[in-house]
Order: C-alpha cells, then sequence, then structure tokens
C-alpha cells in the first residue's frame, strides 16, 4: 500500500468541544488528549487564552513530555502568542479571516466609522475601502507572524478563517506574505461552502500560483461535503488535514479524522506516514460512549452558536456564519462564549440594550457557571439567572 507523508492536525479538544451542547471535563479532555496522541498525529491542539482550565492542561500535557505535540491555537496579538510560550508550548496556530465579509465586519475603523453602520460586504462599497481592510488585515498577520517566529521562536502555521469565501488574487498575496514564517498554510472552509468539484480545482490553482507554501485544510461540514472536499484536496496536492474525531465541531462539525484517514487507505490505496489505525478506535469509541455526534448538515440544531467570535460578527451580519438564510439563528453560553452572546440576545432578540459593562459581567458569571456545572444554558436560562440577580 502507498504512503505519504501527509500531516494530521487535530482540533478536537477546541472546535470539537465548541459544538453546542459539548463541555469535555478536564479529567475527559485529558484522556482524550492521550488516547488521541497514541494514534500518531502530527498535532493536538489546545486554546489555552479561553480559561485558565484551558491553559492549565495545556500545561499539564507539556510537562507530561507532549511539549512536541501540543499546538496553541491563537488569536492575534503578542500577549495571546506570549500566553501560549509560557504554557510551554513550542507550536503556534495563528489564524486571522481572510475574505472580504469578515474583514469589513471586523476592520477597527469600520466598525467604528458611522457610515458603515449597519452595512455588510453586500452593500455599495467601494474598492478603495476593500482594498484598505485587506491590507489592515495582511498588515496584522504578517507582524503577528514574525513575532510568534522571529521573537519568541515558536513554530507555526496560519490558518485562513474563511479562506473558502476570499478573493482568489488576495488569498494568494497572503500565502506568499506568510511564507516566510509559516510550516503550513491552512484554507478554512469556515462556513462549509465548498464543493468536490471547486476544492480540487482551488487547491491546484492555489498551489500553481505560489511557490514553496505547503497547503493545509480545515473544512466544516455544512452541506455535508467536508470529507469528499477534503479528498479532493488531497488528490490536488494540500499535504496537511485539520479536523476532528467523529466529526465534532461548531454548527453540523468538522471533517471526521478517522473518515479521512479510512477514506484514503480504502479508496485510494493511501496510508499516511506515522498513523496507527490500531488505534483510532479507541479515541473513536470513547466520544461514542459518551453519547457525543456532530449535529446533522442542514438541520435546526446546526444553526446553535456559542463562539463570541461567531456571535459578534452575526450581530452585523446574519451570513457571516449562517449560510442558510431559511434557519433560525439560536445563540448559546457557555465557556467559549463572549461579550456578543449577551448582547445578541439582548438587542437583537429582547431589543433591551444593557451596558458593556453588564454584558462584561455577564460573560464572566457564565464562563465560571459554564465550567463549574460542565454545560451551557440557554437564552430563557439566562433571562432565568438575571431576573434571579445572579450577574449583580
Amino acid at each position: 500500500m502507498q504512503t505519504l507523508p501527509i500531516k494530521i492536525s487535530d482540533e478536537t479538544l477546541r472546535d470539537g468541544e465548541q459544538q453546542v451542547g459539548i463541555f469535555f471535563s478536564y479529567p475527559i479532555k485529558h484522556k482524550l488528549a492521550h488516547l488521541i496522541a497514541q494514534t500518531g498525529i502530527d498535532g493536538l491542539a489546545i486554546m489555552p487564552s479561553v480559561c485558565e482550565q484551558e491553559a492549565e492542561l495545556v500545561k499539564s500535557l507539556v510537562s507530561e513530555g507532549w511539549d512536541g505535540l501540543i499546538t496553541a491555537d491563537t488569536m492575534m496579538g503578542k500577549q495571546y502568542i506570549d500566553r501560549a510560550k509560557e504554557c510551554g508550548v513550542k507550536r503556534l496556530i495563528l489564524f486571522h479571516a481572510v475574505s472580504d465579509r469578515l474583514l469589513f465586519l471586523r476592520n477597527p475603523q469600520v466598525r467604528v466609522a458611522s457610515e458603515f453602520q449597519d452595512k455588510t460586504i453586500d452593500d455599495d462599497i467601494s474598492s478603495q475601502i476593500i482594498n484598505k481592510i485587506r491590507q489592515d488585515a495582511l498588515d496584522v498577520i504578517v507582524e503577528n507572524l514574525h513575532y510568534a517566529t522571529k521573537v519568541a521562536g515558536l513554530r507555526v502555521d496560519f490558518a485562513a478563517e474563511d479562506a473558502s469565501r476570499a478573493d482568489f488574487d488576495f488569498l494568494v498575496q497572503c500565502i506568499r506574505s506568510c511564507s516566510p514564517y509559516i510550516e503550513h498554510f491552512l484554507l478554512c472552509d469556515t462556513v462549509g461552502v465548498l464543493t468536490p468539484e471547486k476544492s480540487y480545482i482551488w487547491v491546484n490553482d492555489l498551489l500553481q500560483s505560489t511557490a514553496d507554501v505547503a497547503l493545509g485544510v480545515h473544512y466544516h461540514n455544512d452541506m455535508g461535503l467536508a470529507l469528499e472536499n477534503t479528498l479532493q484536496s488531497l488528490m490536488a496536492g494540500a499535504t496537511l488535514v485539520s479536523g476532528t474525531f467523529c466529526g465534532l465541531g461548531e454548527r453540523a462539525g468538522n471533517v471526521a479524522i478517522e473518515q479521512v484517514l479510512n477514506g484514503l487507505r480504502v479508496r485510494f490505496g493511501i496510508e499516511v506516514e506515522g498513523i496507527d489505525y490500531d488505534a483510532i478506535a479507541a479515541v473513536t469509541n470513547y466520544i461514542e460512549q459518551m453519547g457525543i455526534r456532530p449535529a446533522a448538515p442542514y438541520s435546526q440544531t446546526a444553526q446553535r452558536h456559542e463562539s463570541g467570535i461567531h456571535v459578534n460578527s452575526l450581530l452585523r451580519d446574519p451570513k457571516s456564519y449562517a449560510i442558510f438564510p431559511y434557519n433560525k439563528i439560536d445563540v448559546v453560553f457557555g465557556k467559549w462564549s463572549g461579550v456578543s452572546n449577551f448582547q445578541y440576545l439582548f438587542e437583537k432578540q429582547l431589543h433591551n440594550p444593557q451596558p458593556r459593562k453588564q454584558y462584561e459581567k455577564m460573560r464572566s458569571v457564565i464562563k465560571s457557571l459554564a465550567t463549574e456545572k460542565e454545560r451551557y444554558f440557554t437564552a430563557q436560562e439566562v433571562l432565568e439567572l438575571w431576573e434571579d440577580g445572579i450577574f449583580e
């Protein structure tokens, strides 16, 4: 059987746990980390900046000798890079949006400009503004990649959020600008809009338009196509797959690592170097025994959102993280939530705005409660807590 040096990067303990309804306790995450490590994957990603418990998990695994495996998913910002390094990791995945839709929503100048209030990229936005937000993003990305690699001395992959909806030429520019600093450039189909035919052509064209850059793929399953999209991207020349075991993840989940590995094996006669295929079942069985599975593609269940980063964008643009206009967005509250979750509830749904300090207090309380009780909270439960004075 043919073997290929494809890298497998696991996101079960980060992106997987962001699936609404999942809460892995510290002991469960610790055991899962060990089971996943035994499969021979190349990287195991955790996000230490989410809360102190995540940081402690990273430190614990590093102290056990897994410092070469543990990778810290890290937001842009020297403080986040420094915090990850303080946990003992040697590798980061730095992420930043690259699509015009998300860049327009997140650009600091655009956010405060009165003429852009209540507007999205679908409105009449000038090419001058679009070019400006692209350059601003590229400047931030390169600055942080330089700091992480040249100053902090870390190995880095870059995850291009919403790459599948990015302008092709700008994406090529991003890859070329990042290449001096990174080991892999991860193409993220963040909202699951790719098709198998497009995936192959897209990755092939990007490889033809860039040089000496290893491309990875991180695909979501909103339309039920993440597996085939991933396989076609590998056939086109991608050399890294980022996914989760059992396909756990936000909305309809990520590509399932075990399906990719076995799909390559059965359909194409390809085994991935370094993978212990016999160890995969221990991971998937452990997850299945907990009764956990991703939401079905296209389902209303797959429209629930807990991540504060995502809800922040949904506040201004429903198309930012929801591609099915006939489904209702459902925001819940937990460890991964931010101020935006509460802002969405009180301003979008209840039309009863609260001071930002109140939202910040709510976020802190909910994060603590979610960690303590190992669960998330519905909007109705948050309102009951509010009425009971828990947030005062």
